[in-house]
């Protein structure tokens, strides 16, 4: 049961990050590719903000969970 639930809590988590980070990605041109992104570096915020900070709690539930099968296998 709680082998489960650990591997569900673990591949709901990897979709989730996934999907935030793919949700973050910012058009960047093909001069990007080669240094001349001509962006400026703002601060985050509203949804922005909200978006990253929810990557971060998913990221670390993810890293958790993998960690927790670990020692529990």
């Amino acid at each position: 049961m709680t082998n489960t639930l650990l591997q569900i809590t673990t591949i709901v988590s990897a979709i989730l990050m996934v999907l935030f980070i793919l949700l973050q990605a910012r058009g960047a041109s093909l001069g990007a590719g080669f240094g001349a992104s001509g962006e400026l570096f703002t601060t985050r915020r509203g949804t922005d903000k909200s978006l990253f900070e929810a990557t971060i709690v998913v990221a670390v539930i993810f890293v958790l969970s993998l960690l927790v099968g670990l020692i529990i296998a």
